[in-house]
């Protein structure tokens, strides 16, 4: 079954409101945001990563990037590196890579999101591939992800 059609049964069988949108190619949060005319502070960014008990689900701001180091300390991990684009792939096998929503409990994925992403009422996310995205409230989210909160993003460089 494509993602997609698993996250919306998901979110209905959860009685969810929510917005499936399809907008032009867009492979960053920034992107994202621009495409769907949302604040960068709004995209649920997803990032996988590895550490000691196995893969875990981080969820941040698209204008932040994670402090791995941060993540580490909070979860009180003894070691943590991003997951590699094969493990993506294998972990993620109905995704685009880097398109994967911030659900990891439909992954059997344990999820951290950042408390700046948290402060939000609305989220966007990529619904599997790098066009379709879902819109929906932080509540309902926080509600259905199975997720702790824990502080581990700075906010990034502005590019020029």
């Amino acid at each position: 079954m494509p993602i997609l059609r698993k996250l919306q049964e998901f979110l209905d069988q959860n009685q969810v409101a929510y917005t499936h949108t399809v907008h032009p190619l867009a492979y960053t949060a920034r992107e994202v945001a621009a495409a769907e005319h949302v604040p960068a502070r709004e995209v649920a960014k997803t990032v996988i990563f590895l550490s000691e008990h196995g893969y875990g689900m981080a969820v941040l701001p698209g204008d932040t990037v994670v402090n791995l180091e941060q993540l580490r300390q909070d979860l009180s991990l003894a070691r943590l590196r991003l997951a590699t684009e094969a493990e993506l792939a294998d972990l993620f096998p109905p995704c685009e890579l880097g398109a994967m929503p911030p659900f990891g409990n439909l992954f059997s994925l344990p999820v951290y999101v950042d408390s700046r992403l948290a402060g939000e009422d609305m989220i966007t996310f990529n619904a599997g591939t790098h066009r379709d995205v879902i819109h929906m409230h932080f509540g309902d989210f926080e509600r259905l992800a199975q997720r702790s909160v824990v502080a581990f993003s700075r906010r990034a460089r502005a590019t020029a």
